[in-house]
């Protein structure tokens, strides 16, 4: 491979997930072998790396179809029953141990025998649902942190054509904030086609939830947000054009029949009441179930009204390159509400299960003793 500093370290400091349960699962190890970049990949040292719901969902098993309730119930202990065969997003065993970390901004310092050594020196975002390793296959990828090792250490390798290039002056931290949180916001507005349309979103204070409402604003929509009277300042600010208390009845407030599309981050009982506002022929989009995977609806609603159903997890290619573009044209900005050294794993995500702040949480590794002073030239802005 070749390199552009005159030593990379043979090992590095990462969080190191050991198995699903609690806290007690994560170790911070300081002597955790450096990856070393396949023939297609790149090796990254990472600058900066969020935390999200994926990360805490995996640690703790809750995709596990053994799993009926929502994440807040196994956060911090885990699950006592459990079966480890599908506690992963895909459905499959994960495999330990893993370095969890979906989200990556860093720069490129080695490449694989077949990539460009151009790139090295380079600043990058890896997209965070990975498609090169199963061949570009539809309706299949990776998760980085999940399939393969993510971003909560000092290095990562990814495949090569996965990891984007990035001209902007955000932080480090905010450019990590995108990744998973806004491609899943974004593949969510694709999917169901989102322009000037009425659209409410469940869960519009979390990272997707902030994303969402950024996003669907600059498709020119109008934003119904669902969040607590707390968080309200924060979800305006990004754009909302109206703003429902968690707990209010949707029906009552808004009517039947009365929005094009709904984002839904949330999950649990609520459901029902946003399919019934949802116009004939309207689209219901998915991606989370924190308030609890199980749900009780009335399939007439769904055929009767002609309602699309979508489920968003795949991406498409064009979803993560729409970021990048947003981002170099500053046509969006991440709210970034704590930063954690990577050591202090635990602490970021007990704040993050508190849902006391509003934005993202990132991890920031130590930097390495090889590191240049042109990689790591990033404004504050």
């Amino acid at each position: 491979m070749t390199v552009s500093h005159a030593k990379i370290p043979k090992t590095m400091t990462a969080a190191v997930l050991t198995g699903h349960g609690g806290f007690d699962k994560l170790e911070v190890r300081t002597d955790y072998p450096v990856p070393t970049p396949g023939p297609d990949e790149v090796l990254i040292r990472v600058l900066a790396s969020a935390v999200n719901n994926t990360d805490i969902n995996s640690r703790i098993g809750w995709y596990s179809k053994t799993v009926t309730t929502g994440t807040e119930s196994g956060g911090s202990t885990g699950f006592a029953d459990l079966t480890d065969e599908d506690a992963a997003w895909s459905g499959s065993a994960l495999g330990f141990p893993r370095i969890q970390g979906a989200d990556a901004c860093g720069v490129i310092v080695a490449v694989g025998e077949r990539a460009d050594t151009t790139r090295v020196g380079e600043r990058v975002l890896v997209r965070n649902m990975l498609r090169s390793y199963v061949e570009n296959r539809p309706y299949e990828c990776w998760t980085l942190g999940s399939e393969c090792d993510g971003g909560f250490a000092q290095f990562l390798v990814a495949p090569a054509a996965e990891s984007y290039r990035i001209d902007s002056d955000w932080s480090d931290a905010a450019l990590a904030s995108i990744p998973c949180a806004y491609s899943t916001a974004e593949n969510m507005l694709h999917r169901a086609d989102v322009g000037a349309d009425r659209v409410v979103i469940a869960g519009a204070s979390g990272g997707v939830g902030l994303a969402a409402v950024q996003l669907a604003k600059r498709r020119g929509a109008h934003v119904i947000a669902i969040a607590s009277t707390s968080k309200w300042d924060a979800v305006r600010e990004a754009g909302a054009d109206e703003v429902l208390d968690r707990g209010t009845d949707i029906v009552a407030a808004l009517g039947e029949q009365s929005v094009d599309v709904v984002l839904d981050l949330v999950g649990g009982e609520q459901m029902r009441d946003l399919l019934a506002v949802l116009r004939r022929g309207g689209a219901y989009a998915v991606a989370g179930a924190i308030g609890g995977p199980i749900v009780e609806l009335d399939l007439r609603t769904i055929y009767l009204n002609d309602l699309r159903l979508l489920g968003c997890t795949f991406q498409e290619d064009e979803v993560f390159e729409n970021l990048i573009g947003y981002i170099e044209r500053d046509e969006i900005r991440p709210i970034v509400s704590a930063t954690y050294d990577v050591a202090d794993i635990e602490a970021a995500q007990k704040a993050f299960l508190s849902k006391m702040l509003v934005g993202k949480i990132v991890l920031l590794p130590p930097a390495d003793d090889a590191e240049s002073d042109e990689a790591t030239a990033t404004s504050t802005k």
